[in-house]
């Protein structure tokens, strides 16, 4: 193998790597210096000219010319004798500079070289994708389900990198299949045993903001700002929208004409309900409004230990919870409130309270029970044991204990 297949064969990889011209140069000067400072013990008197356009490289020695019979080093010196053989007018002294032949390198070294070339590019190359991919965090990627396992998928992107989705980051109802084309919001990318891995998210936050800056021009453009994101991913997610412009809505704009701009997103979160709603610095007002479509009576804040009371009528208390309990669990979120919700009206004089059961049921299960408007013995009555098992995250043999201690009460 000479110079030129070598410096070949490694133009056709940079091409398939993408790394850029120069960088390909100076790793090709830099392993070749390696080379010949194993070979000549310093490559300080050796200039390396790499032309990566004709593949070619040129290596040359520069040697001192020395009187006959005074050469201590031949890598560096050469005699007077050898010296006008080349060149008749060289004089002692002067410096003569002769190209070093390929080939003495000596096959071993040569596939040595070509193995460490391989090594070099192949770091280039992870260290690229690495900071390309580090530069995308938070961007939305499209690309082909490559293979499908259990815990993740693998997704190939445009130029055949290889980026992975988990289960955990994949919407419970997503299903691919190999072939399909994906997209998803670049997670994190670490370096494992010094190989790059690139993780992808479907339930982010950041995936559902970038969906809406594609959707939506005004967000796009910075007229709307996206204030907060919090999602159940495939069940329902809440954003907060600000218009710095007055005659902008920004709900109506996320919105669209009857839908137009949401369907598009919903149709990509796999029919997540997604509210829209507007934000306000004022605590009250956005508690309110983040607990829609449930119409709030009122709302009594503590500053201090950021929790609030909501006030609602009883007919309204199951729309406010919400299936599953999502609707008051993001509220809680987007606000940044523990929401407690209350029943408003007339008191049942028959009706017992929680707290009074405190020496037969735990603190946090009340508390867990409360969470979801059950602040009374009918309330949780009310409700029945697969309702609450759904809205809380109670265990069915736990709910079904705390049945028989209420219904006890009103039996006896």
């Amino acid at each position: 193998m000479n110079s030129l297949e070598l410096v070949e064969s490694f133009l056709e990889f940079k091409e398939l790597k993408n790394i850029d011209r120069n960088t390909m140069q100076h790793v090709l000067e830099d392993v070749f210096r390696a080379m010949l400072k194993k070979k000549f013990n310093t490559d300080e008197h050796i200039d390396v000219i790499v032309n990566i356009d004709k593949g070619d490289v040129q290596i040359f020695v520069n040697k001192e010319i020395v009187d006959d019979g005074e050469v201590e080093d031949q890598n560096t010196e050469i005699a007077y004798s050898d010296a006008i053989k080349i060149e008749p007018d060289f004089e002692v002294g002067e410096e003569l500079t002769e190209e070093f032949k390929f080939n003495d390198f000596g096959r071993r070294n040569i596939l040595s070289l070509r193995q460490n070339l391989i090594s070099r590019i192949m770091e280039l190359e992870k260290d690229n994708l690495y900071k390309v991919y580090k530069e995308k965090i938070g961007e939305i990627v499209t690309g082909e389900v490559y293979q499908v396992w259990k815990k993740e998928i693998m997704v190939i992107d445009d130029e055949g990198n290889e980026l992975l989705l988990p289960k955990s980051e994949q919407i419970p109802s997503d299903y691919f299949k190999k072939g399909e084309s994906v997209r998803a919001v670049v997670a994190k990318v670490d370096m494992r045993n010094s190989n790059p891995v690139i993780i992808l998210s479907r339930t982010a936050p950041e995936f559902l903001e970038r969906l809406f800056e594609l959707e939506v021009p005004e967000v796009f453009d910075g007229l709307i700002t996206i204030k907060r994101i919090v999602r159940e991913p495939g069940e329902r997610a809440k954003v907060a929208v600000e218009s710095y412009d007055d005659r902008v809505d920004p709900v109506g704009a996320c919105v669209g004409m009857k839908g137009s701009r949401i369907h598009g997103i919903v149709r990509e979160l796999k029919n997540e309900n997604i509210d829209v709603i507007n934000y306000t610095s004022n605590p009250q007002l956005f508690i309110t409004r983040a607990l829609s479509p449930a119409k709030i009576s009122s709302v009594d804040i503590s500053e201090e230990e950021k929790r609030a009371k909501v006030y609602l009528k009883p007919d309204q208390v199951s729309l406010a919870i919400g299936r599953g309990g999502h609707n008051i669990k993001l509220a809680g979120r987007l606000s940044g409130y523990e929401l407690d919700v209350y029943r408003e009206g007339e008191v049942d004089v028959e009706d017992v309270d929680l707290e009074e059961f405190a020496d037969e049921i735990e603190g946090w299960i009340i508390d867990e029970l409360k969470a979801v408007g059950c602040d009374s013995a009918k309330s949780v009555l009310e409700l029945g044991v697969e309702d609450l098992v759904r809205r809380t995250d109670l265990e069915e043999v736990t709910v079904e204990e705390v049945f028989k201690i209420l219904r006890a009460e009103f039996d006896n």
